[in-house]
């Protein structure tokens, strides 16, 4: 059987959506610094578009230990799912990092959950906001949930999106109080989801250039 193959964009689409992608960090890290009180850098590299089965490998050779991360389903004229993905060595700094202070560990791993769930919330709703404004559509966002497990679990939720569905991928690092943590931002459409972003992207493109 043959790998499912991902939609294709444009050149000229996928660099409109590497913009609004990294606009969408960029606010991120803004919300990140108001919430944690110091200075936060975010950097997103160019967005890959994959397949499901090469978004699995690509994490997979990148981090081969378990992973943590948050996911998001959003609904509206596009369709998917949103997952922050870390390693879970690294869940616990970028913990500390949220919170501060000087906490005990055990402490930290109590408030793990809800500080993970913060964090994916800020910089997932960040992305999709500022995508969904500056594609003029709206986007129904649910709350954030935390799983843990191999990169593949993290794609292979049950749908939203159906299978054969395309995974944005892209690697992003943190750098808050001084720690840098490593992390990859994924984002699964369908194909009717990666049809009409096409179009809406096209829509933006003339826009912008006011034709």
């Amino acid at each position: 059987m043959n790998a499912e193959q991902p939609v294709e964009l444009s050149e000229l689409q996928l660099d409109a959506l590497t913009e609004l992608v990294n606009l969408g960090v960029s606010r991120a890290a803004t919300s990140l610094a108001l919430m944690v009180h110091d200075e936060v850098v975010l950097s997103v590299p160019k967005v890959a578009l994959l397949s499901r089965e090469e978004a699995i490998r690509t994490l997979g050779r990148r981090e081969a230990n378990n992973l943590v991360g948050v996911h998001q389903i959003f609904e509206g004229d596009i369709t998917g799912r949103a997952l922050l993905i870390f390693p879970e060595e690294q869940s616990l700094d970028l913990v500390r990092s949220v919170v501060g202070g000087s906490l005990s560990l055990e402490e930290l791993i109590e408030l793990e959950q809800e500080a993970l769930a913060e964090t994916g919330n800020v910089i997932l709703n960040s992305c999709l906001a500022t995508i969904a404004n500056s594609l003029e559509s709206s986007l129904r966002i649910s709350l954030p949930e935390v799983l843990r497990g191999e990169c593949s679990r993290f794609f292979t939720l049950n749908p939203p999106p159906e299978p054969g569905s395309t995974v944005m991928f892209m690697a992003i690092n943190f750098e808050v109080r001084k720690k840098n943590i490593d992390g990859y931002i994924a984002m699964l459409m369908d194909m009717p989801s990666l049809s009409a972003l096409k179009v809406l992207l096209d829509a933006m493109i003339r826009r912008t250039a006011g034709l």
